[in-house]
């Protein structure tokens, strides 16, 4: 299971004062006001754990204020770095809940159990998640025909266990044409 989770992106900076414009990348922004640390992932000088010290909302950007940092030099080359979580400190779930995180590297199988495949990435749309799924014959396929996109409808998947990490789907017309 995922450890961490990404709940923004470092956009730019926001005043002289050290706050910086996140891109929240959760599914509820208002979360950042419950948070009273992150981490953020640098790249080539790892992760550092930072305390928040005060929060607000703009159009777009949840504008955050660390208290490691109190000028705009010490924040610009954060730019495009994420925020992130611990598992332990994600939203709690709900039962029949679960991260999207979590999806990747299920096994799909259809009604009848037989294994079609793993999750490789979940894409986002707005109308519901698609999933993309490498298909377990992948080596017989042509080249570019080794994944299947599977919408995230509940006609076409029909359970999630996280425990066992198993997807099973109904094949519905025209999935794997």
């Amino acid at each position: 299971m995922t450890e961490y989770f990404v709940v923004g992106v470092i956009a730019s900076t926001h005043g002289l004062k050290g706050e910086v414009n996140v891109f929240p990348t959760t599914d509820d922004p208002q979360r950042f006001k419950k948070l009273k640390k992150v981490i953020l992932d640098t790249g080539r000088e790892g992760k550092k754990e930072l305390n928040i010290e005060k929060v607000r909302f703009g159009n777009k950007f949840v504008i955050v204020k660390f208290k490691e940092f109190n000028d705009i030099s010490e924040v610009e080359r954060f730019r495009s770095k994420e925020l992130i979580v611990s598992r332990e400190d994600a939203i709690k779930l709900e039962p029949g809940e679960y991260y999207l995180a979590d999806l990747e590297g299920m096994k799909v199988v259809d009604e009848d159990g037989n294994e079609l495949g793993t999750i490789i990435r979940v894409i986002q749309t707005g109308a519901n998640d698609v999933y993309e799924m490498k298909k377990a014959d992948a080596s017989a396929v042509s080249e570019g025909d080794d994944t299947v996109m599977i919408p995230g409808i509940k006609e076409c998947v029909k359970n999630i266990d996280i425990e066992n990490k198993v997807m099973t789907i109904h094949i519905m017309d025209g999935l794997f044409d």
